[in-house]
């Protein structure tokens, strides 16, 4: 199949260069261009433009950071009539669902499908095909493509017909994550300051209740203070919590530990954490309990 993608951070790249290995013939764009030339060594062809990636009635993946990095790319229109009638666009970026929805319209308008694909994994799990990945929108568009994502991950998880369904869930999601890592990270602080010894309070942890990948992945980050190498950086993490926020008051909803983990994350932006990995909240954490000082 041929494929347009948009997009080649993080989690882009690996993703890219697994569909490349499936055989697809996969056309690229990055708005930095020196991303998207380095995957021109695994066989993808670099663009110059968004839409000189879109073949018309095709299909077009994108990763992107965040609701204004798709409004700055789809906003002039130029990328939706490169697409045109027919085809299909997956969004596999954590975005708020009102975006979702303005960019489902817009899609509509010129006949293309918009679906909501958010993937569920850091970069190494999407390296090694271990992510899962949400999907939402029209089923005909998702049957479309449906067997190219499946190779790429273990599992799809499917929200529905309306796109911004996906979005949801995985704001949500993420919401999940970085509770836990702020609990985590508080636990250990306390272990290691009674004088325990804080990795053998992780191998209890890890091999008992919560012996589930999240535990295990993040505990280990956390404990062993590897938050240097960004799989997901903390100033997105900021941004996907004001996201939950942002749509917990859409429905009246009320999150008091989002607001909590708010604060966290803006205070460790101040500290000039917010290039690190967002499990770098733990810096302060440490800091708050008397540790590294």
């Amino acid at each position: 199949m041929k494929i347009g993608y948009i997009g080649a951070g993080l989690m882009a790249s690996p993703m890219i260069e697994n569909l490349i290995e499936d055989g697809h013939e996969v056309a690229v764009w990055n708005r930095s261009p020196e991303k998207a030339s380095a995957l021109e060594r695994v066989g993808a062809r670099n663009c110059p433009t968004a839409a000189s990636v879109c073949e018309t009635g095709g299909v077009l993946f994108s990763c992107l950071a965040d609701d204004a990095a798709l409004e700055a790319v789809f906003g002039d229109g130029s990328v939706l009539a490169a697409l045109g009638s027919g085809a299909v666009h997956a969004s596999m970026s954590t975005i708020s669902a009102s975006c979702a929805a303005t960019l489902d319209a817009s899609h509509n308008a010129v006949g293309a499908s918009y679906l909501g694909v958010p993937v569920l994994g850091r970069p190494d799990a999407v390296a090694g095909r271990l992510a899962s990945f949400i999907m939402a929108g029209d089923a005909a568009a998702k049957a479309r493509i449906q067997d190219v994502v499946q190779a790429l991950g273990q599992k799809i998880f499917d929200f529905g017909n309306v796109p911004g369904n996906a979005n949801v869930a995985k704001i949500n999601f993420n919401f999940l994550i970085s509770s836990a890592v702020e609990a985590m990270a508080e636990a250990f602080s306390v272990v290691e300051k009674s004088g325990l010894d804080p990795h053998a309070f992780y191998e209890m942890m890890a091999q008992s209740a919560f012996a589930c990948p999240l535990y295990k992945n993040y505990g280990r980050q956390v404990v062993n203070q590897n938050w240097q190498t960004a799989g997901f950086r903390l100033e997105l993490g900021l941004k996907d919590i004001r996201l939950a926020l942002a749509n917990a008051a859409e429905y009246n909803a009320e999150m008091r530990l989002a607001k909590l983990m708010e604060n966290r994350f803006e205070q460790a932006i101040a500290h000039g954490l917010g290039e690190l990995d967002w499990t770098a909240i733990a810096v302060d954490i440490r800091a708050e309990a008397g540790l590294d000082q």
